[in-house]
């Protein structure tokens, strides 16, 4: 029997938003698909070949290609020991089965860390969306091909974070262009 201990630098992406909470984890969920973990895993334990579970995987993606596999809401049981309505803490588990084979294939370790968490929670500065990066995770394994496929799903990961700020950009110059209208509307004509 060998044992070894490995040093990990982990690179953390965090954004902090002034949506809502409730807002901001509903546009994350609305990004991703949801996986059928029942269906999955018939299809990836019966007899069958990989196109077959190519296509279940394919039909439960999101337009992110990713897909929510679980999640976890923390704050519950916090709330529940204090009886407070604080704070709210939610682990996504979010994912792409086949990325996570094509990490696999060079460092079966990648499996440790995919699919990846998103932990959401609200502070007193705004709801916190953070996610550790796995190309920093894959680093120490040294192995080029697993780290570009962790950087393309960073990329995936941080851009559906960032969602939420497009999103409300969107609505703050929605919301300015209606005030612009209504003000041009109010101003008297002359004729």
């Amino acid at each position: 029997m060998t044992m070894s201990i490995k040093r990990f630098e982990i690179e953390r992406f965090s954004v902090t938003s002034s949506m809502p909470f409730e807002a901001v984890v509903a546009a994350l969920k609305d990004a991703v698909g949801r996986l059928d973990l029942g269906e999955f895993a018939k299809a990836s334990k019966q007899v069958g070949t990989f196109a077959q579970l190519k296509e279940v995987i394919d039909r439960n993606l999101g337009k992110t290609g990713l897909m929510l596999f679980t999640e976890f809401d923390h704050g519950a049981i916090l709330r529940k020991e204090t009886g407070l309505t604080t704070p709210k803490i939610v682990r996504l588990v979010i994912g792409n089965p086949l990325v996570m084979k094509e990490m696999a294939k060079h460092v079966p370790e990648a499996g440790s860390y995919a699919p990846v968490t998103v932990l959401v929670d609200e502070r007193g500065d705004g709801v916190h969306l953070s996610y550790d990066r796995m190309a920093s995770l894959l680093a120490p394994y040294g192995n080029m091909e697993a780290t570009a496929v962790a950087r393309d799903l960073d990329s995936r990961i941080e851009n559906l974070l960032l969602l939420d700020f497009c999103a409300r950009s969107e609505m703050d110059q929605m919301g300015n262009d209606r005030a612009r209208e209504q003000a041009a509307e109010a101003e008297p004509t002359t004729t």
